[in-house]
């Protein structure tokens, strides 16, 4: 995966329920693993801003409820630190579901900002944003 340019801390932790910021249909979701992630043998995984995950569907619609899907996180509570100084924190814990694994996003439109990191790393997701903070 590509290089961001933050110091990201870690935001979630596997089992975290986070909400689905796009239109598939799906509302909340727990993170069941992390995609790539990296850390020390032994330790639970995380995940931070820019990330993929898999994640389980908990409310939705009928045709997604239950279902596993990958996603990227697209916003954390837990305040990062940019290189330019300033500190970034959102409001929730937020994911976007891909429907492959090119990246290619699910839904069509994504609901509420979602950080300036998932742009560097995730362009076909940032074009659906109508806000990157």
């Amino acid at each position: 995966m590509k290089a961001i340019s933050a110091k990201v801390t870690r935001g979630l932790n596997v089992g975290a329920i986070v909400n689905v910021a796009d239109n598939s249909g799906a509302k909340i979701a727990k993170v069941v693993s992390i995609k790539r992630g990296k850390s020390t043998k032994g330790r639970q995984g995380y995940a931070k801003v820019s990330d993929w995950v898999k994640v389980s569907i908990r409310k939705g619609n009928p045709e997604v409820k239950g279902k596993v899907f990958d996603a990227v996180v697209v916003r954390q509570r837990k305040s990062y630190r940019r290189l330019t100084g300033e500190r970034i924190a959102f409001e929730d814990n937020a994911v976007v579901l891909l429907k492959d694994d090119k990246g290619n996003p699910k839904g069509t439109q994504i609901k509420g900002p979602i950080a300036r990191e998932v742009l560097e790393r995730w362009q076909s997701v940032a074009k659906l944003a109508t806000f990157v903070y």
